[in-house]
């Protein structure tokens, strides 16, 4: 029968998902300031837990389009006022049932200083957030949004539970419980048996924690200590392929590790400055080098080649030592020793520092590489030395990521940009139904971004996981690694 299968050409049908067992999962992060509060979810860690615990109004699939989830429908005639109608009968971990006052509390909480959310800049377009009726929500926004059901399906906006200020533990909607959560050391969910979604999730429990070493995850993966990693090297790609029953999952998005240069303090206050540096991006090379081809080549903007408000209209931006060079004379940067903090929390960030600083020796600027731990990176350096590296996970939205990274007011503004004309196109384009003229606005805030913000993107990151190939369902997701940080809900583990 086997030989008759194969002849015919036919491929024997995937097992079906498998109930029980356990999954143990190890991020490149992980931090005392880890949180089971959604709203100030700041790490890859975070928002698997959020996911986990809870759940949102809606949920984002592989295209990044909204569907729906506590929401029955969420529906608008002007994308100014929206109305959710949520599902009846879904419980909380304690057994409380979801009404509408929770998902008040939940979405008007982010604008509480209190809260310390780290969405705040985009919850300040919420007008007023109120109940109609026990299962009835009626938001209406300051200026219209047509993405609104894009934004709700994050981590951060996943509804908790009515009245709720302390998180040592998660009561939420979600397919586990949690069972512990250490911070900074590890977290563990349970199966929700009373989850409102038919069948699911597949697995008994999950073990989260975090190994910021590259090689230490790479060696409990293929030592049998964890079954699933991200942010893997693609140094390290040949060694997992190489080693039985194990798999890489490529997903090309819209994460990259940028050059953040504060333009509040220092030589970052001249602009020449900061095209200066950028001239110094040898982005083929980076490419090569640093990510062993896994990666698309960037222009400065922030919108990946692949997105549909990509600007293609951007002449590339070559790496010319010369013109280097002219820039950083005219900053008065020459002769000068300027260090440049990287690590590999940011990924890639030491190897693109490396050939920087050897394209700035050219120039007559020694940028004096300065590597740290990875341990405290996001809280003690970024966006704190006058030049470093961020690391950006792709985000659902143009409007979301601009929101976030690039207003003036926004609390991760990782350059300290301010610019006026920016932050009105981002309200325009927001409040634009038509696409042609919303794509125009796009655009124009990409050269804004390319030609004046502190921030430099040379490359977008092919992101790299792996995992034990006994784990079934695994898709990959642009919005991020680990299924969009949704795995756990929805894949299981084969016999």
């Amino acid at each position: 029968a086997a030989g008759a299968a194969l002849a015919s050409g036919q491929a024997p049908a995937p097992a079906p998902p498998r109930k029980g067992g356990r999954i143990t999962v190890a991020t490149q992060s992980s931090s005392t300031a880890d949180t089971l509060d959604p709203a100030r979810g700041a790490l890859s860690t975070d928002y698997m837990r959020a996911h986990m615990f809870y759940n949102g109004l809606t949920s984002l699939d592989t295209r990044l389009a909204p569907q729906m989830m506590l929401a029955e429908s969420l529906e608008s005639d002007d994308a100014v006022v929206w109305t959710a109608r949520l599902r009846k009968g879904v419980q909380f971990h304690d057994g409380k049932t979801l009404s509408a006052a929770d998902v008040v509390y939940s979405l008007n909480r982010h604008n509480e200083p209190a809260t310390g959310s780290k969405v705040k800049s985009m919850t300040e377009q919420f007008l007023s957030v109120r109940a109609l009726d026990p299962l009835t929500v009626e938001i209406t926004l300051k200026g219209a949004n047509a993405d609104l059901p894009v934004i709700l399906g994050t981590s951060h906006f996943v509804i908790v539970k009515d009245g709720t200020t302390r998180f040592d533990t998660a009561i939420g909607t979600g397919a586990f419980k949690c069972k512990e959560f250490t911070p900074g050391v590890r977290t563990i969910g349970v199966r929700n048996e009373n989850y409102w979604k038919p069948g699911l999730p597949h697995l008994d429990e999950v073990v989260l924690f975090g190994i910021p070493d590259e090689p230490a995850r790479i060696n409990a993966l293929l030592s049998g200590d964890i079954d699933w990693t991200n942010e893997v090297n693609p140094r390290s790609t040949k060694r997992i392929r190489q080693a039985p029953n194990y798999s890489i999952v490529e997903t090309q998005s819209g994460l990259y590790t940028d050059l953040v240069i504060r333009q509040t303090v220092g030589l970052g206050r001249n602009p020449d400055f900061t095209l200066g540096m950028k001239y110094l991006f040898d982005r083929e090379q980076m490419k090569r080098a640093a990510f062993r081809g896994f990666a698309v080549i960037g222009n400065d903007q922030p919108l990946p080649p692949s997105h549909r408000f990509y600007f293609p209209g951007l002449p590339q931006r070559a790496y010319d030592p010369e013109r280097a060079r002219f820039h950083l004379q005219r900053a008065g940067a020459l002769g000068m020793t300027l260090p440049v903090v990287a690590s590999v929390a940011a990924v890639g960030s030491v190897d693109m520092a490396m050939l920087m600083q050897q394209s700035a020796f050219k120039c007559g600027v020694n940028l004096s590489l300065k590597r740290v731990s990875a341990d405290g990176y996001w809280s003690n350096h970024w966006m704190k030395s006058p030049i470093g590296f961020g690391n950006i996970n792709p985000r659902p939205s143009a409007d979301m990521l601009f929101t976030q990274f690039f207003k003036s007011d926004s609390p991760w503004n990782e350059s300290g940009w301010k610019n006026a004309q920016f932050d009105q196109l981002l309200v325009l384009a927001r409040a634009e139904t038509d696409e042609q003229q919303r794509r125009q606005f796009y655009a124009d805030m990409q050269v804004l971004v390319h030609e004046k913000c502190g921030i430099g993107i040379p490359l977008f990151i092919t992101s790299l996981e792996a995992h034990n190939s006994k784990i079934g369902g695994v898709v990959s997701h642009p919005l991020g690694a680990f299924m969009g940080y949704t795995f756990a809900e929805y894949v299981w583990l084969n016999a």
